[in-house]
């Protein structure tokens, strides 16, 4: 018999690529991973896992074992669904990740919402950026969580995971000194969020569709602290509509043709659990005016 739990860590594996980002995302060490994955290919009677030097790589029956695990743990998340809705109200964790301007701007008016409707239920909300989202959710760290994706930088389903179709759709803003276009600001210095964030993809792009790699000066993922860095001359940058709050005298806004989309995204097979359902529609409802559902 398969052991689930070790199921899991082989899907891990196939999604981090390496053992030790799959005991740094579980919270194990990296020999007892290898340990529980060698114990697993005893389990299945066949090699699941290729070793070269330090190198490990799935076979192609690990990568068919990972695809039924998939299934797997995505049955186990709607078998948790079905006994949660056999309970009388909701109480307990839910544990909620979200991206920073959405936690000051949306996350309290859904909490508010969530308290008045189920008052057992304990939110706990963790701030993530969008593209650590999946392996938090794999690994249970978090239940439900805000992802967004921009026009320039889609992102693919990722295994293991289901969102919801857009809550709601942000404009794009050019904040500088004075009007203009991303093309204008190509001798300017900007500022961007941190590497690796989707935020700073976005910005890059857009700053070669416009024919020019960016002089980068500052790096810093919030945006306030942004607008206060954009009014300092410091240099120009690219906001989305919820990030534009408190706007400092001195910085103007250009709308641009482009979009950020947020949805919410939990584990396959979860999204019929009544908390996530429960917290989805929260959402909904707290949706500041202006902001559309976007497809």
């Amino acid at each position: 018999m398969l052991d689930v739990r070790r199921l899991r860590l082989l899907r891990e594996l196939a999604h981090l690529g390496t053992i030790a980002a799959v005991a740094e995302a579980l919270s194990f060490s990296p020999s007892a991973v290898s340990q529980q994955l060698s114990v697993l290919e005893k389990e299945a009677g066949v090699p699941l896992l290729e070793r070269t030097g330090r190198r490990v790589t799935l076979t192609p029956a690990g990568r068919n074992l990972v695809r039924h695990a998939e299934a797997v743990l995505a049955l186990l998340e709607q078998a948790g669904a079905e006994l949660a809705h056999a309970k009388r109200g909701l109480a307990g964790p839910l544990r909620i990740g979200t991206y920073p301007s959405a936690a000051r701007a949306i996350i309290p008016a859904v909490l508010a919402e969530l308290a008045g409707w189920h008052p057992g239920l304990e939110p706990m909300v963790t701030e993530v950026d969008p593209a650590a989202v999946g392996a938090a959710l794999r690994a249970g760290e978090l239940d439900v969580a805000l992802v967004h994706e921009y026009d320039l930088v889609p992102t693919d389903p990722e295994p293991g995971l289901a969102v919801t179709r857009p809550v709601f759709t942000e404009p794009m803003y050019l904040a500088a000194r004075v009007p203009g276009t991303v093309a204008e600001q190509r001798g300017a210095p900007w500022i961007m969020s941190s590497p690796g964030t989707l935020c700073h993809t976005m910005a890059v792009r857009a700053c070669e569709a416009a024919g020019f790699a960016p002089r980068i000066r500052h790096q810093i993922d919030d945006f306030t602290t942004v607008l206060a860095l954009v009014a300092a001359g410091q240099g120009v940058a690219l906001v989305p509509q919820l990030g534009t709050a408190g706007l400092p005298p001195g910085v103007v806004l250009t709308r641009l043709p482009m979009y950020r989309r947020t949805r919410a995204a939990f584990r396959a097979g979860a999204g019929s659990h009544p908390a996530i359902s429960a917290f989805v529609s929260a959402l909904h409802t707290a949706v500041p005016p202006g902001l559309g559902g976007g497809t």
